[in-house]
């Protein structure tokens, strides 16, 4: 038997190339179902030629991919609403701020802001049009209103605004990460101007939110802890958003995080639990397919109940793929198992490719299967205690390998101390699970003993105490590491070629390691090439003025901030541009860079300095100019706001520049003014 079906994995990474092109370029629907139609019809061709002949041609091989290309383009195509003729972007503009009556359905319920509870929607009608399609819809925190639920009705008169992309330079594109979930655009409201239509429940996802309610409000009689309660959520029913932002952040710096998603190891232990409980069945006539489609079903009624999220669905898609193999008695590759669940969850939901959570689960399960027995080859340990934990330390370490690089380039640091997290909870986390299980249903039938409940709430406390004192060791934390796509790549390639060099000691593995060697050195220096550049960059900080001089890898800021070190926005650029030293200064009344001449006029309204004549004027912290006046007699190229302005002052300074024609940059709508070279 073929232990590997490449064709399998061939077909999903051109399926995969597919979605990229249709992601990142403009292909009209109608063509790409053209296309796709011509090409399975050669596809079909094709093969009849081949078989025909007893051969497959290489022609055939050809066709077949470049098919599985197009239908990716296609399937990121039919999912994307905002190509049919009635997606509600189709009647409104933006710009006209026109009024519409907006009937909407809540789709899901989101991690609460600052500020305002989240909601994802689906738009039903705009006046009395039918549409589709999804917005973010943001309203103000009520403390006398209860949270909206799922699929509940609703109408407003409020206007879709634009979704703002990042200010500052590299800072998190929430904007891009909305499009990647096919939303275009948000509704601000209060809950006075909400007017409810229904609040009946009618879809799966519905009934599943209904069931979690009700099963927190069942929970809720035996007096859990807030964070207690909300890591029985995450860890059970697969919703965080009730987290606390300072117990989410031990999680993560304790390199915990993966166990609050519901994932891969959380359905492979419900399989095991499912296959013990329903295995009577098999005494029935035709009790194995029974049993087999119970398990399946009730597998993806959990991962409904859990959310659906990205990771939870790629879990249930490979399970059910395993328990249909277990059926047929038949041994399964994990590889294929893999590619196959990747191929149909990417078939149905394109855009999951982008999920940070899939991403990392996939490479993940492929590192600890693929490095994972190399390992574990290293120490034959004597006594079972010991093996046992070897074996958990190896199946910790290989997925490190398989999560490291891409976990270094979203988030920029590495939990030192993963390895003793993982140790002490994996072999507890079955156990906390089935037990999470059994809780919830006694609840639900109310017959939970109280010693019960606060023996659970004991032990998730305790959890959450051990994952705080794991992350309070800062100096195991290492964070703000510069890493990029290229980085990534080339990492994954040395990754792929020393397991090969180590399973194939052949010439070919040795030629792998030697490209993956000079790729590294490529990325390296392209990345200290384009780094190399200087820039003057005046970023946009509420209440404050920032600017920076970049000098290759120093930067030089000039502000009147208090501090720097919790400034997320000097930051995270230093970061995605390898800084390795950064010094402050005051703020100059006048910067040169490139030949240019930037002019700051502060509250002082000091500028009438005839000895220069500035390309650039910064205004800031309000000052009480006339604006024409300035213009005459400075002449400069373009006007600068930043941040420490009144807005006020900035509407009426921009509606005089747009009189005279002149350039006006304001940090706050248009992003940080960047100088290059």
């Amino acid at each position: 038997m073929k232990v590997v079906n490449f064709n399998i994995i061939k077909l999903t990474f051109f399926l995969i190339l597919g979605i990229l092109i249709g992601f990142y370029y403009y292909i009209p629907l109608h063509l790409s179902v053209y296309i796709t139609l011509c090409l399975i019809f050669l596809l079909i061709i094709s093969y009849l030629i081949s078989k025909n002949q007893f051969k497959k041609t290489i022609w055939f091989g050809i066709v077949t991919f470049i098919t599985a290309v197009s239908i990716g383009i296609l399937t990121t195509n039919i999912h994307n609403e905002k190509n049919y003729k009635n997606h509600y972007t189709k009647f409104f503009s933006v710009s006209k701020k026109t009024t519409s009556t907006i009937t909407f359905k809540i789709n899901e319920v989101l991690k609460p802001g600052n500020y305002h509870d989240k909601y994802i929607i689906d738009i039903l009608k705009v006046d009395d049009k039918t549409v589709s399609g999804t917005s973010l819809l943001n309203i103000a925190k009520d403390s006398l209103q209860k949270q909206l639920e799922v699929d509940e009705i609703l109408i407003t008169t409020e206007s879709f605004t634009a979704i703002s992309p990042p200010i500052n330079p590299n800072q998190f594109n929430y904007k891009k990460y909305l499009e990647k979930r096919y939303i275009y655009h948000q509704i601000y409201s209060t809950n006075k101007n909400l007017f409810r239509v229904s609040n009946n429940t009618h879809t799966f996802f519905g009934y599943a939110a209904q069931l979690r309610k009700n099963i927190n409000l069942k929970l809720n009689k035996y007096h859990f802890k807030t964070d207690e309660l909300a890591i029985i959520n995450a860890l059970i029913l697969g919703q965080r958003q009730h987290i606390r932002k300072e117990v989410y952040t031990h999680y993560v710096n304790a390199g915990a995080i993966h166990i609050l998603a519901v994932s891969g190891l959380h359905v492979g232990i419900l399989l095991l639990l499912l296959n013990i409980f329903f295995k009577p069945l098999e005494q029935l006539k035709n009790g194995r397919i029974l049993k087999m489609i119970v398990v399946i079903l009730l597998l993806w009624c959990y991962t409904i109940i859990a959310g659906a999220t990205a990771s939870i669905v790629r879990a249930a898609t490979m399970f059910s793929i395993i328990a249909y193999a277990m059926h047929l008695k038949r041994p399964s590759n994990i590889y294929n198992t893999l590619a196959i669940s990747v191929f149909f969850i990417l078939i149905f939901k394109p855009l999951f490719l982008f999920d940070v959570g899939f991403q990392l689960s996939y490479l993940a399960v492929i590192a600890i299967v693929s490095i994972q027995p190399i390992l574990y080859k290293i120490w034959k340990p004597k006594y079972w205690l010991v093996n046992k934990l070897w074996e958990i330390t190896t199946v910790t370490l290989a997925a490190q390998f398989g999560v490291l690089p891409i976990s270094l380039y979203y988030f920029h640091q590495i939990p030192g101390l993963f390895w003793l997290s993982n140790i002490v909870i994996i072999p507890l986390l079955g156990t906390i699970l089935v037990s999470g299980i059994l809780i919830i249903t006694l609840a639900l039938t109310n017959v939970l003993p109280q010693f019960l409940a606060d023996s659970f709430g004991f032990i998730i406390g305790l959890m959450n105490t051990f994952f705080e004192w794991i992350a309070s060791k800062e100096e195991f934390l290492f964070q703000d590491i510069a890493f990029n796509i290229f980085y990534v790549l080339s990492t994954y390639l040395i990754i792929i070629a020393l397991v090969r060099l180590y399973v194939k000691k052949n010439h070919n593995a040795v030629a792998l390691l030697c490209l993956s060697v000079i790729s590294c050195q490529i990325a390296t220096m392209y990345t200290k090439y384009k780094n190399s550049k200087n820039a003057f960059i005046i970023f946009h900080k509420s209440r404050n003025t920032v600017i920076a001089l970049k000098k290759k890898n120093t930067l030089q800021v000039f502000h009147n901030v208090d501090t720097l070190t919790k400034n997320k926005t000097i930051s995270t650029f230093a970061v995605a541009n390898f800084i390795k030293s950064i010094n402050e200064d005051t703020l100059q009344d006048l910067y040169i860079y490139q030949n240019k001449k930037v002019l700051i006029v502060d509250s002082l309204s000091i500028y009438m300095v005839k000895s220069i004549q500035p390309d650039y004027v910064l205004l800031r912290n309000s000052p009480k100019i006339n604006i024409e006046r300035l213009i005459d007699t400075l002449s400069p190229k373009t006007i600068i706001a930043d941040g420490s302005n009144y807005k006020s002052y900035v509407s009426r300074w921009e509606k005089t520049c747009k009189k005279r024609k002149l350039p006006f940059h304001y940090t706050g709508k248009k992003g940080a003014f960047v100088l290059k070279e």
